[in-house]
C-alpha cells in the first residue's frame, strides 16, 4: 500500500496534455480526434455487418445510422472523458499518484462510456477487455518476478477448451454436416464420424488461411507495383498455414475425440467435452497465441460462474458487465501510462490511433520515479513545455511525496 501513497507535485499539463496548457482545450481536442476515428471505425464495420446479415431496407433507413452514432459516442466518450478525469483528479488530489494518472482517471470514464453503448454489445466488449486486462496483469507479474512464464503456456491453457458452452461460440457455429453411418449419440446427423472430422479440418483450415490472407491484403497491395513478389508472399506466407493448421486440427481433434469416446463408452457425456478440449488444445503448437488462450480461459471462467449461478452457489450481479468493463479498461490504461511494455502492442496502437498520437506525448520521464520504467519505449522524448505553466522545473530531481 505504501507504493500507492507515493506522489509527485506536477500539474496535469506537465504530465498529461503536454501539447496544450489548457485542460478544456486538451479535452476538446482529444474528444474531436476520438470522434473522427471512432466514426471511421464503426461506419464501415456496421455497414459490412448489415450486408453480410442481409438486412432489409428498413434497417438501413431507421437503425443503421443511430447504431453507428451510438457506438461512435461510446468510444469517443471513453477517450474524451479519460483526459477530463485525468485533470479533475489532479485538481481534487493536488498531486499525481502512481494509480491516478491511469487507473483512477480511466475507471469513471470507462464506466460512463460503456453505459452509452448498446446493451447487446456490452457483453462482447467486456469479454475482450477482461481478456486484455488479464493478459496485462500477467505480464506485469512476470516483469516484477512474481510469476515465471511457462514454456508453451498457451498450450497448457488447453483445458479451458473443454468448456462445452465456450466451444460453441468459438468455431463450430460455422460448421454443418451428410448421410452415413454414425454412433447413435452423435449429433452430426448428416455425416459419418470420419467424414465429419475430415470436413471439419478442411473447412476450418480454409477459414484460418483466408483470415490471414485478408489481414495481409492491404500491405501486400501497397507494395504490389514495386515488388510483385509480394503477391506470392501473400499466398504462401507461413502464418497463413499456421493459423489454418491450428483451427483445422483443433476442430478435427475435438470432434474425433468426442466421437471416439461415444463409440467407446456408448453414451454422450459432458466429460467427453473436457477430454476432447484438453487434447484439442495441443493444436496450439501450430499457432501459439496468448490472445486466443486467454480468451478461451476467460470463457471457461465465465461459463463456470454462470453454471454456479444456476446451481445457486454464486450470486448474480445485474450490472456486472459494466463494472468489469470499467475495471478492465482502467487496468489497461494504467499500463498504457505507467508501463506500456506490458500492454498488448495492438491495443497500444489502437490507443495512439484513437488519440491521434497524443497518448505518446505524456511526460513519462517524470513518471519513471514510480519504478515502472514508464519511459522505457519512448527514447529521449521530453515535451516542450511553456515555463509560465510549469510548477516543477523539468531538470529538477523529483522527490516522491
Amino acid at each position: 500500500m505504501a507504493a500507492l501513497s507515493k506522489s509527485i507535485p506536477h500539474s496535469c499539463y506537465e504530465i498529461g496534455h503536454t501539447w496544450s496548457s489548457s485542460c478544456t482545450t486538451s479535452t476538446l481536442q482529444v474528444t474531436a480526434g476520438a470522434l473522427e476515428v471512432s466514426f471511421k471505425i464503426y461506419a464501415p464495420l456496421y455497414l459490412i455487418a448489415a450486408i453480410l446479415r442481409r438486412r432489409k431496407k428498413d434497417y438501413y433507413k431507421k437503425r443503421l445510422l443511430p447504431e453507428i452514432l451510438q457506438s461512435t459516442s461510446f468510444l469517443t466518450a471513453n477517450g474524451g472523458l479519460y483526459i477530463a478525469f485525468f485533470c479533475i483528479l489532479r485538481k481534487l488530489l493536488g498531486r499525481f499518484y502512481s494509480w491516478s494518472a491511469g487507473f483512477g482517471a480511466a475507471l469513471p470514464a470507462s464506466y460512463i462510456a460503456i453505459l452509452i453503448e448498446r446493451k447487446s454489445r456490452r457483453g462482447l466488449l467486456t469479454i475482450y477487455m477482461a481478456n486484455l486486462a488479464t493478459e496485462t496483469i500477467f505480464r506485469m507479474a512476470v516483469t516484477r518476478g512474481l510469476v515465471k512464464p511457462m514454456k508453451h503456456g498457451e498450450v497448457r491453457f488447453s483445458l479451458c477448451l473443454g468448456c462445452k458452452d465456450g466451444l460453441n461460440g468459438f468455431a463450430f457455429s460455422a460448421l454443418k454436416c451428410k448421410h452415413g453411418p454414425r454412433h447413435r449419440c452423435c449429433k452430426h446427423y448428416q455425416d459419418n464420424c470420419i467424414s465429419y472430422c475430415v470436413k471439419g479440418f478442411i473447412r476450418m483450415f480454409s477459414v484460418g488461411y483466408l483470415i490471414q490472407c485478408c489481414l495481409k491484403v492491404p500491405s501486400a497491395f501497397r507494395q504490389a507495383f514495386t515488388k510483385p513478389s509480394r503477391l506470392l508472399w501473400l499466398l504462401y506466407n507461413k502464418e497463413n498455414f499456421q493459423l489454418g493448421a491450428f483451427l483445422g486440427s483443433f476442430v478435427s481433434i475435438y470432434k474425433g475425440t468426442s466421437c471416439l469416446l461415444r463409440w467407446m463408452r456408448n453414451l454422450d457425456d459432458e466429460l467427453h467435452a473436457l477430454i476432447a478440449g484438453f487434447l484439442a488444445g495441443t493444436s496450439m503448437f501450430f499457432y501459439k497465441s496468448t490472445s486466443i488462450s486467454m480468451y478461451l480461459f476467460s470463457k471457461l471462467v465465465e461459463t463456470m460462474y454462470f453454471k454456479g449461478i444456476e446451481a445457486g452457489r454464486f450470486p448474480y450481479f445485474p450490472h456486472a458487465d459494466t463494472v468489469i468493463y470499467a475495471i478492465s479498461t482502467a487496468i489497461c490504461f494504467q499500463a498504457a501510462v505507467m508501463e506500456v511494455q506490458n500492454l498488448r502492442p495492438s491495443y497500444w496502437k489502437f490507443l495512439l490511433r484513437l488519440t491521434k498520437g497524443r497518448f505518446a506525448l505524456m511526460n513519462r520521464k517524470v513518471l519513471d520515479v514510480f519504478g515502472t520504467e514508464a519511459s522505457k519505449h519512448f527514447g529521449d522524448f521530453t515535451p516542450k513545455l511553456d515555463p509560465r505553466y510549469v510548477l516543477c522545473p523539468i531538470d529538477m530531481d523529483v522527490q516522491l511525496g
